[in-house]
C-alpha cells in the first residue's frame, strides 16, 4: 500500500539545486529541475555521504556525489560513473498545486 507525503512546497526548492527531506527512517534528496521534481535516496552507494549536498546536473538528469564524483540518474538511480556500483533508491514524486508530494511503498 502506498503513501502519499506532503514533503513542501515547490516553490521552496530552488531550480538547480537539492534539499534532504526525512521521511520515517528514509533520507531523501528533493532535485529541482525546472518545473520537474525528482526524489532520490540521498546516501551514495560508495560512501555514507549526502547525494542532497553534491551538484545537480540538470543537462544530464544526474546528481554528483561531492567526496568521489559518483553520479546517479535521478530518474533509475544507476551510477553512471565510478566509484559506486550500486544504485540508490528512487521514489515517485509529483507536483500538485505547487505543494511536492512524495509516494512511499
Amino acid at each position: 500500500m502506498s503513501q502519499v507525503i506532503e514533503v513542501g512546497m515547490l516553490g521552496d526548492i530552488p531550480a538547480g539545486t537539492a534539499r534532504q527531506v526525512v521521511v520515517g527512517d528514509r533520507k531523501i534528496a528533493l532535485v529541482r529541475i525546472g518545473d520537474d521534481v525528482y526524489a532520490i535516496g540521498d546516501t551514495c552507494s560508495h560512501a555514507e555521504i549526502s547525494l542532497s549536498e553534491g551538484e545537480v546536473m540538470a543537462e544530464d538528469r544526474e546528481i554528483e556525489c561531492w567526496k568521489h564524483g559518483s553520479a546517479f540518474s535521478l530518474l533509475t538511480g544507476e551510477p553512471s560513473t565510478l566509484p559506486a556500483i550500486r544504485p540508490v533508491p528512487v521514489y515517485e514524486v509529483r507536483v500538485v498545486g505547487g505543494r511536492v508530494e512524495l509516494v512511499i511503498s
